[in-house]
C-alpha cells in the first residue's frame, strides 16, 4: 500500500520523526503541491545516502517524468535500491514494471518477495501466476490462498479473479487454501523502521498484471441453418468446435512464449493458436478439436495445465 500523507497528519508526526524522515516528508509535501523539482532535490541526496523511501520516491519521479526527464531505466535502478532493503512498495512496483516489460522471471521474484509480506497487488499477480503455472511451478492451492488474501484486503481485481477461481477449484481445495491464507500477513506490513514508509501516491500507478484464470465459457449458441459452400477436401487435417486453453496472460508475448513451449507436441499437430483478448488479459487457446473429449485428451498428454473450451 502506498501511503498518502495529509498535511495535518504530517504535522502531528513531525516532532517524533528523525531528521531524514522529516526531509522525506518535506519532499512529499512539495510533490503534493506539484513542485516536483523541489521534491526531487530533497530526495536525491537522501536516496544516494541509502534512504529507501527517498529512493522509491525518486524512482517514481523518473517513472512519471516529473521533476526529472522520464527515464524508466533510472526509475528501475532506484526502485531496485529500495527493493533490496525490503521496501515492500518498491518490490511491488519493480516487480510489476519488470513483469509488464517482458522480464517475467525477475518480475515474479520481486512480486513474490512482496507477496509473502502481504502486499495485495503482489499477492494477486504472484498468486495468479502460481495458479496458472505461468513462470513458476504450478501450485493452485497456494495460488488461490494468495488471491483470496488480496481479495480480503479489498483489491477489486482480486475479488474478480477469486470469483472465477471459485468456479474452477474443488471445494476441498478451496478450504485448504483458505486455511493456508491465514498465515499470510494482512496487507502491506509496517516497516521495521519506527514509522511507515513515506512514499508518494502514484498519479498513474502501473496496473496489476492480472493474468486471470478464465472461467469456463458457455456452450456456443446454435447457429441458424444456412446454405454452406462445399469445403475443399483435406484442406486441414483437423477440425471441430473445441479448443484447449493453456492460460491467461497480461501480455501477448507471454502467451506466445507459452505456445512455443508446447507447439511441438504431437497432440497439437495441425492445430493453431488463438490469442483471445478478454479485458486486460490474453487467453491462449489452441485448436480445433473435434469434441470436448478429444480436447481433454490432448490436455492430458501435454503435461501442462489446460482445459477444454468451446471455440467461438
Amino acid at each position: 500500500m502506498i501511503a498518502k500523507y495529509l498535511v495535518a497528519a504530517a504535522a502531528a508526526a513531525l516532532f517524533a520523526a528523525p531528521l531524514a524522515a522529516q526531509s522525506v516528508k518535506a519532499g512529499i509535501e512539495a510533490w503534493q503541491h506539484a513542485d516536483y523539482a523541489a521534491a526531487v532535490a530533497i530526495w536525491r541526496p537522501l536516496a544516494e545516502s541509502g534512504d529507501p523511501d527517498a529512493a522509491f520516491n525518486l524512482g517514481q519521479a523518473y517513472r512519471l517524468g516529473r521533476g526529472v526527464p522520464l527515464n524508466l531505466g533510472s526509475a528501475q535502478s532506484w526502485f531496485l535500491r529500495a527493493a533490496q532493503t525490503g521496501h515492500v512498495d518498491a518490490q511491488t512496483t519493480l516487480g510489476l514494471l519488470l513483469f509488464q516489460n517482458g522480464d517475467q522471471a525477475e518480475g515474479l521474484k520481486w512480486l513474490k518477495a512482496a507477496a509473502v509480506q502481504g502486499e495485495p497487488r503482489a499477492l494477486l499477480v504472484y498468486g495468479t501466476a502460481l495458479y496458472n503455472g505461468d513462470g513458476v511451478t504450478q501450485d493452485r492451492v497456494l495460488g488461490y490462498a494468495y488471491v483470496s488474501r488480496a481479495a480480503a484486503a479489498g483489491l477489486a481485481p482480486a475479488k474478480d479473479t477469486l470469483s472465477q477461481l471459485d468456479e474452477l477449484m474443488p471445494v476441498a481445495d478451496r478450504a485448504k487454501a483458505i486455511a493456508m491464507s491465514r498465515a499470510i500477513p494482512n496487507g502491506s506490513p509496517v516497516s521495521a523502521r519506527p514509522s511507515k514508509p513515506m512514499t508518494v501516491a502514484e498519479a498513474d500507478p502501473p496496473k496489476p498484471a492480472t493474468a486471470k484464470p478464465a472461467a469456463p465459457k458457455p456452450a456456443p449458441k446454435p447457429k441458424p441453418t444456412e446454405p454452406k459452400k462445399p469445403k475443399p477436401v483435406a484442406t486441414s487435417p483437423v477440425g471441430g468446435d473445441w479448443r484447449i486453453q493453456l492460460g491467461a496472460f497480461s501480455q501477448r508475448g507471454s502467451a506466445e512464449a507459452m505456445y512455443q513451449r508446447v507447439s511441438g507436441k504431437a497432440a497439437l499437430a495441425g492445430r493453431r493458436p488463438s490469442y483471445v483478448v478478454a479485458g486486460n488479459v490474453i487467453r491462449l487457446q489452441v485448436g480445433p478439436f473435434i469434441s470436448r473429449a478429444a480436447a481433454q485428451g490432448a490436455c492430458g498428454s501435454l503435461g501442462v495445465a489446460c482445459f477444454p473450451v468451446p471455440a467461438r
